[in-house]
């Protein structure tokens, strides 16, 4: 340990000293400079080591009620027991055990291996089970079998394999039912990650880049620096693979189709947005309770209903409650809004009088009130209410929980599903025996029943995830 420490005191002021003389050479040159200088340690201010960080781990389960097929639970006898394994170049960490839980965010498990400083791909493997006393099970979370294996690169930065940039899933994200498992009782999970190494300068932007791409100091660092002068910063450039010495026009790019550009994807990336992977932002305000008791907001477990059913099909739901900067404000109780009212709270709370805020290009906005009129209903193409005094009785006066929370989900999801322009004749239809296959919370015999929209697969069926158009919501401005 003391050689190879005294071996880094020695490479970095050889390092640096050489950097210095060569400051004014050309990239190619400084390049040429270190390979006849016979250094081949990728970082020789640091000893590299990698950590895989687990962020969180979400059970893809869903239960409707008319619908068996979606009753694919991945432990019959309790929720879930997740642990997690994760091997840095055959090395094997375990996590604790996290037990009867759908959802797990933040769960502390980040491994870290000191790895070679001269041997630039670093293997690892990742494997999510549920624990179970007769033996412990797989489960599902990559679209190449059950086991995620991926390559980093302590040169780039980036891994590739089961997960890479540009994947439907998104970067650092497994999606079990992206094999098309979603209805096979296959155990089916989504696990969020990042994997990154230590890095002298802080910037995460690996030392080799620096010198041999970037042609920027690895001692100094660059986060926040835009020197293209296109309104995004060179560590958001660097993850996503875009050259940050080069102008790219970000306002016009959005290479996921999802309506949300790249400079937007910036600005709400702090959130897990992934310019190359669809995401659907929605801000969400309520009422204040009303005098008989009535509470507008949602129950709890909505949230996560919705977000299971977007996720499973890789349209990641990011639902603004507050943390995102908006969402969760309080409104003050009326008996009863009605559309001219509904246009000054947009007004006043989502837009907070700025005709030009930037929101109202990204996140779609959503109220819940005492008394709208109806149950709900869009007022603008991106924006709808609901009632709070008629959902809470739905599907029928004093039901179980469990089915209440359903159908708030499901009237949200309903109502959300206008905003995406689905408009198949059975959307609205109070005909319960006409498009009777048309197995979407957009068909009203469905709505209090089902937190899903359609998928085709069905004889007189609609395909409503391939039929959503994510950039419906912002064609009024």
């Amino acid at each position: 340990m003391k050689k190879k420490f005294l071996k880094k005191v020695i490479l970095t002021l050889f390092t640096t000293a050489l950097f210095i003389f060569t400051v004014s050479a050309s990239p190619t040159e400084y390049e040429q400079s270190v390979e006849l200088s016979g250094l081949q340690d990728l970082d020789p201010l640091v000893d590299l080591e990698i950590t895989v960080e687990i962020q969180a781990i979400r059970s893809l389960q869903k239960f409707d009620f008319p619908n068996p097929r979606t009753l694919e639970a991945i432990d019959w006898l309790s929720d879930p027991d997740f642990f997690v394994k994760v091997f840095i170049n055959d090395q094997e960490f375990v996590s604790d055990i996290w037990h009867n839980t759908k959802y797990i965010y933040n769960p502390n498990f980040s491994p870290t291996l000191d790895v070679s400083d001269e041997e630039e791909f670093v293997n690892i493997k990742i494997q999510l089970f549920d624990w179970n006393s007769v033996g412990n099970r797989l489960c599902d979370i990559s679209a190449n079998g059950k086991d995620v294996e991926l390559t980093y690169s302590l040169k780039t930065g980036h891994w590739s394999g089961d997960d890479m940039l540009s994947d439907s899933s998104g970067y650092g994200r497994l999606n079990g039912c992206t094999d098309g498992s979603m209805y096979k009782l296959q155990r089916d999970c989504e696990l969020w990650f990042n994997i990154y190494q230590n890095d002298y300068d802080g910037d995460g932007i690996p030392y080799w880049t620096e010198v041999n791409v970037y042609g920027t100091d690895p001692q100094i660092d660059n986060t926040g620096e835009d020197t293209d002068n296109d309104d995004v910063p060179i560590e958001w450039e660097w993850k996503w693979d875009y050259d940050p010495f080069k102008k790219d026009n970000h306002y016009y790019l959005d290479p996921d189709n999802d309506g949300v550009d790249n400079l937007e994807e910036y600005y709400v990336s702090q959130w897990g947005s992934d310019p190359f992977r669809e995401d659907i932002f929605i801000e969400l305000d309520y009422m204040e309770e009303s005098p008989d008791g009535v509470i507008s907001t949602l129950p709890e477990g909505v949230e996560e209903l919705l977000s299971t059913a977007f996720n499973r099909f890789d349209k990641i739901f990011h639902i603004d409650v507050g943390p995102m900067g908006g969402g969760g404000e309080i409104i003050p109780f009326d008996d009863y809004i009605g559309r001219h009212d509904l246009d000054d709270i947009y007004w006043e709370y989502f837009l907070h009088e700025d005709e030009y805020n930037w929101r109202k290009s990204v996140f779609r906005y959503s109220l819940i009130v005492y008394d709208p009129g109806k149950a709900g209903y869009n007022f603008r193409r991106g924006a709808f209410v609901l009632g709070s005094n008629y959902v809470k009785n739905k599907p029928i006066p004093s039901v179980p929980k469990k089915m209440q929370t359903i159908a708030w989900a499901g009237v949200y999801m309903h109502e959300m599903g206008h905003t995406f322009d689905l408009s198949n004749p059975g959307v609205d239809n109070p005909n319960i025996w006409e498009y009777l296959n048309y197995k979407s919370c957009m068909k009203y015999a469905y709505c209090y029943f089902l937190v899903d929209y359609s998928d085709g697969s069905r004889v007189m069926d609609f395909n409503d995830w391939e039929d959503m158009d994510l950039k419906h919501f912002q064609r009024e401005w």
